[in-house]
């Protein structure tokens, strides 16, 4: 990974002669405090110590992909002066990383319509820091999008710096009303499409990455695809489609997820509906993959492994497993069938990646890629040797 250095990089966005100390909301800073326009639809977001890594994954999602917001800047301190496509991919994509949301202010050049969350902790709560940044960005007018199991609208504090600085907060993952809720119907065997769900052998190791690229992928070669989002980051990037599934009582889980692929079906007439997975069907903390199971019941599973991960995430004792046990894990729980396997290359250089891919297909006698490293083909190719009949909608691109 290349190193940019702050000066560096501020002069390549075309602010190396900015003024020096001023003041915002109280805070020194080295950049001047401007009164600013708001720009609809953008956003910065927040991953303190996290871009990058497990905990950032909201971050990181969005700043690979996202169809509702346009990212303007990540907040990191560890990482400020970079740029955040190096951090992911080594790439530069454009979105600066600066050292607080006083830094982001003063780049910026229009105020961001929403300062997004980006962090997925286990406590799924904000730090007492945090909530003062979370009411500070509301005091500069901005709207807040937070994916975590605390609800804003509920706090007596958020409701009232919302309606004081007139901007709104949207908790992602607040459910509907529980006589609303939806319970299992059986209406999932009316949906005829094949439905594909990416489920994992742990959390935070890809899922719904995969998911978006072979949901993207399809529909370039003319396959129209559908994916459902089952977490926050998912529907915060813009999912048409999706609840986040670990917030709804478990009583009510397939019931919704299953109304939601009918709905999805009945209004889009997909060619196939991909389902993004959550946690581990083998992890004790997690029970969102047996419901995804249940819910979907799905034509096909492609599994996500990380083979240079030792252990589950967040769990130092527990040793990961391999994806045979997770294959004969999900086609017992589910009548189902594992159609592929995708790599998530963290702690792996690239030979590594390429013994795992031809390692992995000669044991378990599937096919097996990387959905960021290796072409789009090998993924969109394991769906179409699963269910042949979705080559006649392939515009002739695949053979």
């Amino acid at each position: 990974m290349s190193i940019v250095t702050r000066r560096e990089q501020m002069q390549s966005f075309g602010h190396e002669n900015q003024p020096a100390v001023a003041k915002i909301s109280g805070l020194a800073v080295d950049f001047p405090a401007r009164a600013l326009p708001r720009t609809a639809n953008t956003a910065i977001v927040y991953c303190e110590g996290n871009f990058g890594a497990i905990d950032g994954k909201t971050a990181n999602g969005l700043v690979r992909h996202s169809e509702k917001y346009e990212i303007l800047s990540v907040i990191d301190s560890e990482k400020a002066g970079l740029d955040a496509g190096i951090v992911l991919e080594d790439t530069p994509n454009g979105i600066p990383i600066y050292r607080d949301l006083a830094e982001a202010l003063a780049f910026a050049k229009n105020l961001p319509e929403y300062f997004i969350f980006g962090m997925a902790p286990s406590s799924g709560m904000l730090s007492t820091h945090e909530r003062g940044l979370v009411i500070e960005a509301m005091s500069h007018g901005m709207n807040i999008v937070n994916g975590l199991h605390e609800f804003l609208n509920d706090d007596p504090v958020f409701a009232a710096a919302s309606l004081a600085n007139n901007v709104t907060i949207v908790d992602i993952r607040k459910p509907r009303d529980k006589k609303d809720l939806r319970m299992f119907s059986g209406k999932i065997a009316e949906v005829t499409c094949p439905r594909i769900a990416v489920l994992g052998t742990d959390c935070a190791i890809g899922k719904r990455t995969t998911a978006t690229i072979l949901t993207r992928a399809l529909n370039e070669i003319g396959v129209k695809a559908v994916m459902i989002g089952t977490g926050q980051t998912g529907l915060i990037q813009g999912a048409r489609y999706g609840i986040a599934l670990d917030a709804v009582p478990s009583q009510f889980c397939s019931g919704e997820l299953e109304a939601t692929i009918v709905e999805a079906f009945e209004n889009e007439s997909p060619d196939i509906i991909i389902v993004e997975g959550q946690g581990a069907l083998s992890h004790p903390a997690f029970s969102t993959s047996s419901f995804i199971l249940r819910g979907t019941c799905p034509d096909g599973v492609v599994l996500q492994h990380a083979p240079g991960r030792k252990n589950r995430c967040d769990f130092d004792q527990m040793p990961m497993p391999t994806p045979a046990k997770e294959i004969n894990l999900i086609e017992t729980f589910s009548d189902t069938k594992v159609i592929g396997l995708t790599i998530n290359h963290e702690n792996m250089a690239e030979s590594d990646v390429s013994s795992a891919i031809t390692g992995y297909e000669k044991e378990l006698g599937i096919p097996v890629t990387d959905a960021l490293t290796r072409s789009t083909d090998h993924l969109v190719e394991m769906v179409l040797v699963s269910f042949p009949q979705l080559r006649k909608k392939s515009a002739g691109i695949i053979n």
